[in-house]
């Protein structure tokens, strides 16, 4: 297996490795595949390639590198904050329980071809689990994805605890950040996932007890920079660079504000926008324009120039929309339009040019995970299990509405032609069977 540097450019990484999906929203870190000939229809029983059971529940994305396909779980159940949502007792009471008291993680391989676990490396919290912070009913602490450049797969889970294992599954080193740095202690769960840049691992850790942004070397996780941002903020989303006009930006979404670091430095750079109550979607970027999402349910949105230096609040901003945005699932730009579907099940298409809605309709369920494309075609997957499929116009038009019958709250994979959703209990595999 060739290695290659993840991000020798951004853009240059999604056409080299046009089949992997290495980390969080893919290639390009934009939810978008440049691949062909995409799945349209598929059914409980129908254009189902395989479909593999996982060791326990999470909502970590499937990531892809060649012919392995690789995702977190949670086995064992840790105090549940019963405020965030209704609480699903057919589920946690089923999925969680164990004898023991102790939470374990599991880090799983599969066969991309057809679904068989190639091998698992499991490791429990350190913490009891009576001990550890309440998490959301919809997720717990198998929430951040794994990312990989082809050499070390990197798996950080919700109490701070980080490992690098090798596409064979050996650990080479293992880190817990939450004790080496500040408790990991936010509202609902830790749900950032890792990104890799050059030769580091970034961590951001936006708790209130001690909010930091963290560069570590990916060869041994030694620190080579880390950044104190404070006491208070939070934030869910993860952190990722894009090409600045004088070289490259971390872009940070938090709820203290939107925040732009030099990745080789963690010198803070430029911020813009105001303090909200929470902020978990993240920005995509295109063309020299980040376009956010911030706030609560129904938030606001903007298109933000990159560039520039201190506060560029008013100067930077292109456009700005004071409500309707997801609240937790991120934008996706596509065909120089904004998709996005909320928690209330409302998709809306949006001019990025200029901001205006070209198209809303409510479409049913709650969506959480993130839309992805390719091929010419949206797809948004509901919390239900049911994923629209539209092609990318203004209006987009339904081609397809696809069951799985299973509740799926992590954001599609696309790899090799083939769609790979995260659900409750499985990993399954969409496109047409192979001979």
């Amino acid at each position: 297996m060739k290695p290659l540097c993840l991000f020798a450019s951004l853009m240059l990484a999604g056409q080299a490795a046009a089949e992997n999906w290495p980390q969080w929203r893919g290639p390009s870190r934009d939810g978008i595949s440049p691949e062909k000939n995409l799945p349209e229809v598929w059914g409980p029983e129908q254009n189902i390639r395989w479909r593999a059971p996982l060791a326990g529940l999470g909502t970590s994305t499937p990531i892809i590198w060649e012919d392995l396909v690789f995702l977190t779980s949670q086995l064992g159940m840790g105090p549940i904050d019963r405020r965030g949502a209704e609480f699903d007792e057919a589920v946690t009471a089923k999925d969680y329980t164990r004898e023991s008291n102790r939470i374990t993680f599991a880090v799983q391989a599969f066969a991309h071809e057809d679904g068989s676990l190639v091998w698992e490396h499991r490791f429990d919290a350190v913490e009891p689990s009576d001990s550890l912070p309440s998490v959301h009913p919809k997720h717990n602490f198998a929430t951040p994805s794994t990312t990989t450049d082809g050499e070390l797969v990197y798996a950080w889970v919700g109490t701070g605890q980080l490992v690098a294992l090798t596409l064979k599954g050996e650990l080479v080193w293992s880190r817990h950040i939450g004790r080496d740095y500040a408790p990991f202690h936010v509202l609902w769960g830790h749900g950032s996932s890792p990104m890799l840049y050059r030769d580091t691992l970034i961590l951001l850790c936006d708790h209130p007890p001690g909010a930091y942004l963290i560069a570590l070397d990916k060869t041994n996780g030694k620190e080579l920079w880390k950044v104190d941002r404070g006491k208070g903020i939070r934030s869910y989303s993860t952190p990722f660079v894009v090409p600045g006009p004088e070289g490259d930006e971390l872009v940070v979404n938090s709820s203290h504000r939107i925040e732009v670091y030099d990745p080789k430095t963690g010198e803070l750079l430029w911020h813009v926008g105001e303090p909200v109550t929470l902020a978990i979607g993240v920005p995509v970027y295109a063309n020299g324009i980040l376009y956010a999402s911030r706030g609560y349910s129904s938030g606001p949105y903007s298109a933000i120039r990159l560039g520039g230096r201190g506060d560029v609040n008013a100067s930077h901003v292109e456009w700005h929309v004071p409500t309707r945005a997801p609240y937790i699932s991120s934008l996706l730009y596509y065909d120089e339009k904004i998709f996005m579907a909320t928690e209330r099940g409302i998709a809306s298409v949006v001019d990025a040019r200029n901001g205006e809605t070209l198209w809303r309709e409510r479409l049913g369920g709650a969506f959480t995970a993130s839309p992805v494309a390719g091929d010419g075609k949206v797809y948004f997957l509901n919390e239900s299990g049911e994923t629209f499929v539209f092609e990318a116009g203004a209006p987009p038009k339904l081609v397809s509405r696809n069951r799985l019958e299973e509740r799926t709250l992590a954001s599609p994979a696309i790899s090799g032609g083939t769609l790979f959703i995260r659900t409750d209990r499985h990993l399954v595999a969409i496109g047409a069977t192979r001979p």
